[in-house]
């Protein structure tokens, strides 16, 4: 309980939660008092429970250490119950304070007074202070040592034992809270302030030396044709960003369609910057290209725009057109002015009208 209370709280801190934060504070503080109350019901000072007198046999003793008068002594005794307990012997270790002054009186294989539980046999103290009649007798007495098999102890669960199970409750109660609360707790929120970035349809492949890479993007809808004025270059700043280059190595342009590929093997002179092309020329080019190749009611178009050949020679754009008479296509430079004109019936001229 109180890990999951502690849980509460902190888990509320984390998400800014004052009701979360509220209810685990709360159940940590009614735990604490009543472990408060619980300690003051138990009675202070208790001496030990009522037991029975014999004679135990010192099998050893070893003080453990300790700075004040009465130091803690390690026993190993062999308790010899009366014979009217109807118990044999039997071997048990204690723990008790004797003063530094009677230290002494106690050594291996001498005889104490002891008190002992007939129901809790593990439960003996060595009485310090006997009476004359079992001082007597304790001076008098022989005990056998009994074998180790009949040592005894408390079968409770022991102090460490208990610190185990407290911890494992503990942490049980915490990963209870946090897992209620994974959610919230693990799921990240976009910054309001970044936009969103769009799907990506690009496949890439890559190693440590080199990187292909294609991506392309659809527009659908009334009024989306990639020939409206600003929709070429906004499309082609869409696809820069997604595949982490400006540079590539060709260009394909349709109606609603746009799509581009690279390689990072290539040199710089065999790719282009794809804000360099001149879009807003390209759906001029287009347009000389339905009305100009004879191809009466074209039915597609298509532009490609590839590296140059030559030195020093921008990126080549060719714009294509079909239709139920064939195909026809136009060249052009980096500036959209027209190189090249091949028309239907196979006629080709070269061009400078831009």
């Amino acid at each position: 309980m109180a890990g999951a209370a502690l849980a509460t709280v902190t888990v509320g801190v984390i998400l800014e939660d004052i009701p979360v934060s509220a209810v685990g504070g709360g159940a940590l503080a009614l735990l604490i008092l009543l472990a408060v109350l619980g300690g003051k019901r138990r009675p202070a000072g208790e001496g030990p429970p009522a037991g029975r007198l014999a004679l135990a046999r010192i099998e050893d003793l070893r003080a453990t250490g300790g700075e004040s008068a009465d130091v803690p002594v390690r026993f190993r005794l062999t308790v010899a119950p009366e014979p009217g307990d109807a118990r044999p012997a039997y071997r048990v270790k204690i723990t008790q304070h004797i003063n530094l002054a009677d230290l002494p009186a106690y050594r291996p294989r001498g005889i104490a007074v002891v008190e002992y539980r007939p129901d809790k046999p593990w439960d003996v103290r060595i009485v310090t202070r006997p009476t004359p009649e079992w001082a007597r007798r304790a001076e008098e007495a022989e005990i056998d040592s009994a074998p180790d098999s009949t040592l005894v102890s408390n079968p409770d669960v022991d102090e460490g034992s208990w610190c185990l199970l407290v911890l494992l409750a503990f942490l049980a109660g915490a990963v209870l809270v946090v897992l209620l609360f994974r959610g919230p707790l693990f799921t990240a929120e976009p910054d309001e302030d970044t936009p969103a970035k769009p799907p990506s349809s690009s496949s890439s492949s890559s190693s440590s030396s080199s990187r292909t890479f294609s991506t392309s993007t659809t527009v659908s809808g009334p009024g989306t044709s990639l020939l409206a004025f600003g929709r070429m270059r906004a499309t082609a700043t869409d696809l820069e960003t997604r595949v982490e280059t400006a540079y590539v190595t060709e260009v394909t342009i349709e109606e609603h369609r746009m799509a581009v590929r690279g390689d990072s093997t290539r040199p710089p002179t065999g790719t282009f910057h794809l804000q360099s092309l001149p879009y807003e020329l390209l759906p001029g080019l287009v347009r000389e290209a339905r009305t100009t190749l004879g191809v009466r009611d074209p039915e597609s178009w298509r532009i490609d725009i590839t590296p140059g050949t030559g030195a020093g020679e921008g990126p080549r754009v060719r714009v294509t057109v079909s239709g139920e008479e064939g195909t026809a296509h136009l060249d052009a430079d980096a500036t959209a002015r027209i190189t090249d004109r091949r028309a239907v019936d196979g006629k080709g001229a070269v061009d400078g009208k831009g």
